[in-house]
C-alpha cells in the first residue's frame, strides 16, 4: 500500500510473533485453529485476514507473543519526503484520534537512518493530520519499520505481550512465560487426555498452561486488548466471538505439581485459584528425592524447567538435582514420557534419561534453552 485509498473490505497481512526456533510449533498450531495459508517467517508466521482473524489470533493462540498488522508502506529517500508522505497516510482508517499512541521506529540500511528523528516527522503528522495525542506510556503502538528504504506501518494489536494471561500474578525465580511453556508442551505432544506432571513447579506456569489446554479454555480470556481501541473494532462482535470459544462442559484435567520451597507451592495454589484451577490441579511440598507417580489410571507426561546454573545455584549441585531427577523417573514412570527445559546439555545428559535429539534453542531471559523430550520410558 503507498498513496492509494483504502479498501475496507480487502485482506491485509497480519503478522503473529513468537519466540525464535518456535515459529514452526506456532504454525502449527494457527494450522489446528483454522488459520489457513499461513507463511513462516523469522520470528514468527504470517498470514492475510481481516479484523476478525486479528482478534481470534490474540484471544485463541497459546504461542503467540503479538498480533501485529501491516496497514501500509510507501518508499522514503529523505526525512522531508517521509514527512510529507506520513502527512497523506491514511491514519482515520486505523487510529482514533482520541486514543492515545506511541510511535517505535527502527531503521537498517536505508538513508533515513536516525530514528529519533524520523519518530518525530511521523509524531508530528499523527499530530497534524489526526489529532492524534503521542505518550510513550500508551497501549496502542505504531510500530514503524524502515529497511533499504521503505517505511513499513504496523499496528500492535495485542497492547501487553500475550504471555500476560491475566491470572497469574505470583512469580518465583527465573519463571518460564506461559507462551513458552505452551509451545513446549505442543511439542511434548500434550492435548489434556493424559496425566501431567511437573515435579519444580516453581509459580505453576506448566500447569496452568496445561489445564488450559486440558479444559479447552481460551488463553486470552481473562485480558483486554489494544485492538479494542482502534477504529475497526466492533464490540457486539468481539463479544459474540468470546462466548462462542467458551466449551460448555471443560474438561477435568488430571494436573499436578510439586515443589520442594514452601512459597512456590503457595504461589503455584494462589495462581491456580485465580485461574479458576483449584479444584484442578493437585500440588504439594516435596523435594526431587521423594518424587513417586501420582495415583492415576495411566502413564502421562512429566515436563520440568529445573535451576540452570546460568540463573540460579551453582553447576555442581544442580548436575547431582538432575542425577536424582532422572534416577526417580527410571525407577518408578515407567510409560510416561518426559519433557526437561535446559541451556546445559550436560545438566539433560546428568539425568541419564534417553532423549531425544533436543529442539532448536530458544530465547528466554538473556540466555538460549532447548526443549529435551523423550519416548515413554522403559519399564
Amino acid at each position: 500500500m503507498t498513496d492509494t485509498p483504502h479498501d475496507p473490505d480487502a485482506p491485509f497481512e497480519i503478522f503473529v510473533a513468537t519466540a525464535p526456533g518456535l515459529e514452526s510449533t506456532l504454525r502449527a498450531e494457527m494450522r489446528d485453529a483454522g488459520f489457513p495459508k499461513t507463511l513462516q517467517q523469522p520470528g514468527g508466521v504470517a498470514f492475510s485476514g481481516h479484523w476478525p482473524d486479528v482478534w481470534r489470533a490474540n484471544l485463541m493462540l497459546r504461542g503467540a507473543n503479538r498480533v501485529l498488522v501491516r496497514i501500509g508502506s510507501f518508499r522514503a529517500m529523505h526525512l522531508a519526503q517521509l514527512d510529507k508522505r506520513a502527512r497523506r497516510f491514511p491514519w482515520a482508517d486505523h487510529l482514533r484520534p482520541d486514543v492515545p499512541l506511541r510511535v517505535d521506529v527502527t531503521s537498517r540500511r536505508s538513508r533515513v537512518y536516525h530514528q529519533r528523528a524520523a519518530a518525530e516527522r511521523i509524531e508530528n503528522a499523527l499530530r497534524d493530520t489526526l489529532g492524534a495525542r503521542i505518550n510513550p506510556e500508551a497501549a496502542v503502538r505504531l510500530m514503524v519499520r524502515i529497511d533499504d528504504d521503505l517505511c513499513t506501518f504496523s499496528i500492535d494489536t495485542s497492547g501487553a505481550p500475550l504471555h500476560k494471561r491475566g491470572h497469574k500474578e505470583a512469580v518465583g525465580k527465573a519463571p518460564l512465560r506461559e507462551t513458552l511453556a505452551a509451545l513446549f508442551l505442543r511439542q511434548c505432544g500434550y492435548d489434556g487426555s493424559a496425566p501431567l506432571l511437573d515435579p519444580m513447579c516453581g509459580s505453576g506456569t506448566f500447569l496452568l498452561e496445561a489445564a488450559d489446554m486440558a479444559a479447552g479454555l481460551a488463553p486470552g480470556r481473562a485480558r483486554g486488548f489494544a485492538f479494542e481501541h482502534l477504529v475497526s473494532f466492533d464490540p457486539a462482535a468481539w463479544s459474540t466471538m468470546r462466548a462462542a470459544v467458551e466449551p460448555d462442559t471443560p474438561a477435568l484435567p488430571m494436573i499436578f505439581g510439586h515443589d520442594r520451597d514452601a512459597g512456590a507451592v503457595a504461589m503455584t495454589r494462589a495462581n491456580a485459584d485465580r485461574a479458576g484451577f483449584s479444584s484442578r490441579i493437585t500440588v504439594s511440598e516435596r523435594a526431587i528425592g521423594a518424587l513417586v507417580p501420582p495415583d492415576v489410571a495411566g502413564p502421562g507426561l512429566v515436563i520440568v524447567n529445573p535451576p540452570y546454573g546460568a540463573r540460579i545455584g551453582e553447576p555442581g549441585p544442580l548436575r547431582a538435582l538432575h542425577a536424582t531427577l532422572g534416577a526417580r523417573l527410571r525407577a518408578g514412570f515407567a510409560g510416561w514420557r518426559v519433557g526437561l527445559v535446559t541451556p546445559d546439555p550436560q545438566l539433560a545428559h546428568a539425568t541419564g534419561l534417553p532423549f531425544l535429539p533436543p529442539g532448536p534453542p530458544v530465547p528466554h531471559g538473556g540466555i538460549k534453552v532447548k526443549l529435551y523430550r523423550t519416548d515413554p520410558l522403559p519399564g
